[in-house]
């Protein structure tokens, strides 16, 4: 903190809000909540570069993602060469791609602003690659995140205890989640080792005289009316959501619902928010319990996020129900009781049924008309609604062409740029495609006309429509439909015919015989079945399918393919040497006359809008945390005009999640103010901790069968952890727990308790996928051979039941027996088996059973009283072939580190060689070779008589017995 409040800086924050946020910032460690699209990171940002600038610093980053840290990065370049200042060095970004610990250490030596992962600078802080002590101070991003289980939490904890002076400070735009559960921002406050908050809603009255200027940016709202269609799928949607609910309502009467209506299920994690209501009692729950929360989940991915009715066009969203169809089919050979319920509502056969009415009327060709390439089958009547968007949107840019013309803007700091937001990559490309073709007159006829190409010549309609486009992914839709029914029969045909090949192995192998060796049968082409009847091969329904009907149908697909006249002119132009004359085809465009079509990208839109420097903003999709950064950027460069068009459905879901989204941020402040304001002061005490109690902590009183008197420690408990665990809480609750982490690449195991118990920790889903590839029987081989104590450790989470029955539903990694040397004997059918046949093969295996990673600290310190601590230097050398210092003799089950496994394993089946001799044997012998032609007294002298006669006995048996 050298310098901190005298190094020149010069800020980039021209609202005063942001100028009054950044002093008290500087001042004090606090958290700071502000509202989404009010500039976050632009606020972190000045406040790490006023930190660079003093030169002598060493701030960290903790929690910011790989945008934030470009931004960062870019944001602190332009002030070091805006400020000139020598000493600022930038961002440094230390994550898994510098693996290197020398060059961390020389990076933390020279001191600067690091944004570091959470595992890695953990592994640093314990490992003592950096010293908490010499960091001047933390910046923590997404505070909203930083649970009392999280890395995050792990790393202020040490901070702090290593380092009271250093400042801390934490940013969050998410109110909502500091305001679930009981005391909420005072928890968060604990876990961040903070004592203040400082909250910027946008009803602040700071903000509000910042951003409502004398020069507001103008805001024209157009709420357009939906289709006919597009309402009732809409309702259709709403509704088969609503009896959904009320299913899960009767199922589950015993938990908390009041959560459980329409309104919350157009929230973004109300999925989230039923499986954590559920997961206590989901081993209880019914089969259709756990569908309807599936189809939850499914309805509302088709009602409001990427795939919705109301910015996918017509033929993209029947593409897509279609999928949805075809995914939620029953498999064959079972009832229509395992479909989803919702698919036998009313409100379903309305939605697809409306669906396919927006799209055409009539039906799809049949199989020889597709295989023809005369054309569609007449009855196919296209329809190809329109999203009435693209029509106001075509208005819009009109609007904004005559303005232009006729009002000659004012020259200001605008560059005259039409920007177009809209929700994802998809939309955008949809509207880009709508856009260049809006003016092109398709010509009369069937749907399977060539494509014109736009630049070549093609008809100008005299107003913008969308119908040259609809009808090419018409045609698309067409083509991928017939593909897509085929492959959909031959699946359905393939399993039909396992099944049927099952059975008839069943009934004696009767439907193998007369049938050549599958070696022979895979050289023939077209299909076993077909290949052996020597006929043609039928399909699902039942029509004969030939070899000339599949060429007639790539035939009919490569003549929908070929380019028209125009195209292949155009690419004969194209194919010349456009160095020749580079005017002809390349050119730059004015900022004035471009319409740039972008979506929205979270705090990077602010960049876009300092580049672009529109005039004119067409909001596609609304979207309330933009909104407030135009206000932002309107308020801040007060020489531009921006003229905003902000475009939403009336009436309809997209409007009710946009008045819900600033609804629920505006309760979220609320409530966050009377808390603070009712909240009491938590004091952090700063003192050291009181010697006598500090040594009274690390006294063993507990007498092991009356032989071991009361020791006296003035170490505190030490547990080697394997550096993957901190992925886990764990490691965290054990430090917690005043037991000192040490980090280490281990190769055998995952926690190092004492020199004998070793643990292998497994959640519940790794414990499956290890016993099914068959690597825990491996772990359990290799723990066995090094520790004398092996301990398996099952753990399941902290919320959910504690017991194996919920996982029964993912039987498919569970069910197939393990593959490897260790586990191909295990052919049970559940994990229960795999268990006990685990525990069977492996006696000495002990089977720990832990609800969470709070019982499982609790179980580590029991384990580790009256025990002695372990060794780093020989956890890690546990299992190394060659390279490592033997250990001790007795260190394990006799073998040492540094030695080939393959001798040690011939050395233990020796008669005679106990745990004890084959560990002396493998210290003080070379080899077995050399072991064999020692003399038994030579032998006695190292391991004893008894043992040496057995082994002198078993190499020398022959001359022995002669």
């Amino acid at each position: 903190m050298t310098g901190e409040d005298k190094a020149p800086v010069k800020l980039s924050l021209p609202l005063e809000f942001q100028q009054d946020a950044f002093r008290e910032l500087r001042s004090e460690d606090q958290l700071v909540i502000i509202a989404r699209g009010l500039g976050l990171v632009r606020l972190a940002t000045n406040l790490l570069h006023a930190y660079d600038a003093a030169g002598s610093n060493l701030a960290l980053v903790v929690g910011a993602d790989d945008r934030e840290n470009k931004w960062l990065g870019e944001g602190l370049a332009e002030h070091a060469a805006r400020s000139g200042a020598p000493a600022c060095r930038g961002l440094t970004l230390v994550n898994t791609d510098l693996v290197s610990v020398a060059a961390r250490e020389r990076m933390y030596a020279r001191g600067g602003v690091f944004s570091i992962t959470s595992r890695i600078l953990i592994i640093d802080f314990l490992s003592g690659l950096l010293d908490p002590a010499t960091v001047s101070g933390v910046v923590v991003l997404h505070a909203e995140r930083v649970v009392a289980t999280s890395l995050e939490a792990f790393i202020l904890r040490i901070y702090r205890q290593k380092n009271k002076a250093g400042f801390l400070k934490a940013f969050s735009d998410s109110p909502e989640p500091f305001t679930t559960g009981f005391a909420p921002l005072q928890t968060m406050l604990r876990n961040l080792f903070l004592r203040k908050t400082a909250l910027y809603p946008r009803f602040h009255i700071p903000v509000q005289k910042s951003l409502e200027g004398k020069r507001r940016a103008e805001v024209i709202e157009l709420v357009i009316d939906m289709t006919d269609n597009m309402r009732a799928i809409q309702n259709a949607i709403l509704e088969c959501i609503e009896v959904s609910i009320q299913e899960l309502k009767k199922s589950n009467s015993g938990i908390e619902m009041e959560d459980w209506n329409t309104d919350s299920a157009l929230h973004k994690n109300f999925d989230v928010i039923v499986r954590r209501q559920l997961d206590p009692v989901w081993h209880r729950t019914s089969f259709r319990t756990r569908q309807i929360v599936r189809d939850l989940t499914l309805l509302r991915t088709i009602l409001q996020y990427d795939l919705t009715v109301l910015t996918y066009d017509a033929v993209s969203f029947q593409k897509y129900l279609d999928t949805v169809l075809a995914a939620s089919a029953p498999p064959p050979g079972t009832t229509r009781s395992t479909q989803s319920p919702w698919l036998f509502l009313d409100a379903a056969h309305t939605l697809f049924d409306t669906a396919k009415r927006r799209v055409y009327t009539g039906k799809l060709p049949s199989a020889k008309q597709a295989a023809s390439t005369s054309g569609t089958d007449q009855a196919l009547q296209p329809v190809l609604e329109e999203l009435p968007k693209w029509a106001q949107l075509a208005d819009v840019l009109e609007e904004i062409e005559r303005d232009i013309y006729f009002n000659p803007p004012v020259t200001d700091d605008s560059n005259g740029t039409v920007l177009i937001m809209c929700g994802d990559q998809r939309t955008c490309s949809q509207l880009r495609e709508y856009l260049q073709t809006m003016w092109v007159q398709p010509n009369e006829g069937d749907v399977n006309e060539d494509d014109k190409d736009v630049s070549g010549g093609a008809q100008q309609a005299s107003t913008p429509s969308a119908s040259f486009m609809m009808r090419r992914k018409l045609r698309n839709y067409l083509a991928w439909k017939r593909d897509f029914s085929r492959v959909s029969a031959n699946l359905f045909a393939e399993n039909q015919k396992s099944i049927n090949g099952q059975y008839g192995d069943a009934r004696g192998g009767q439907s193998a015989r007369g049938r050549a060796p599958p070696n022979k049968r895979r050289r023939v082409r077209g299909g076993a079945s077909a290949a052996a009847a020597g006929g043609p091969a039928r399909t699902a329904s039942g029509s004969v399918t030939t070899a000339g009907d599949k060429d007639a149908h790539v035939a009919s697909l490569l003549a929908e393919l070929a380019p028209t006249e125009a195209e292949a002119a155009q690419k004969g132009e194209i194919g010349a040497d456009p160095l020749e004359d580079m005017d002809d085809y390349y050119k730059l465009y004015e900022m004035k006359d471009l319409v740039i079509v972008h979506p929205y990208d979270g705090d990077m839109d602010e960049h876009v809008l300092e580049e672009v420097r529109p005039r004119y903003v067409v909001m596609y999709e609304p979207e309330p945390a933009f909104i407030k950064r135009l206000e932002v950027y309107r308020s801040s460069h007060t020489g531009c005009s921006v003229k905003v068009y902000l475009m939403y459905y009336g009436a309809s879901v997209e409007e009710q999640r946009l008045l819900s989204a600033i609804r629920r941020e505006k309760d979220a402040f609320t409530k966050l103010i009377r808390e603070r304001g009712a909240m009491a002061l938590t004091l952090n005490s700063t003192a050291p901790p009181d010697p006598q109690e500090q040594f009274l902590r690390t006294v063993n009183t507990r007498i092991a069968g009356g032989g071991r008197v009361a020791a006296a420690t003035a170490q505190p408990p030490r547990v080697v952890v394997d550096v993957r665990e901190f992925r886990s809480s764990l490691p965290s609750l054990l430090h917690a727990a005043a037991t000192v982490v040490v980090p280490c690449m281990l190769t055998v195991g995952d926690y190092v308790l004492t020199p004998d118990v070793c643990v292998e920790r497994k959640s519940v889903r790794d414990l499956i996928a290890s016993l099914a590839n068959g690597r825990l029987f491996n772990q359990a081989e290799t723990m066995l051979l090094h520790y004398r104590t092996p301990a398996l450790l099952i753990e399941f989470d902290v919320g959910k039941s504690f017991t194996l029955e919920p996982f029964s539903d993912v039987g498919g990694s569970a069910a197939s027996g393990p593959t490897g040397s260790a586990g191909a004997q295990l052919g049970a059918p559940d994990l229960q088996a795999k268990i006990a046949m685990l525990a069977l093969a492996f006696p000495r295996l002990r089977i720990v059973w832990s609800s969470s990673p709070y019982q499982t600290a609790e179980i580590f310190a029991e384990i580790k009283k009256n025990a002695e601590e372990p060794d780093p230097v020989r956890a890690v050398q546990a299992g190394l072939e060659d390279g490592g210092a033997p250990a001790a003799a007795g260190a394990g089950v006799g073998a040492a580190p540094g030695f080939a496994q393959t001798p040690l394993d011939m050395l233990r089946e020796v008669p005679g060689v106990t745990d004890r001799v084959a560990a002396r044997l493998a210290l003080e012998v070379g080899s077995l070779a050399e072991l064999a032609n020692l003399d038994e007294d030579e032998i006695a002298g190292l391991v004893g008589r008894e043992a040496a006669r057995q082994v002198w006995r078993f190499f020398n048996r022959d001359v022995y017995e002669d």
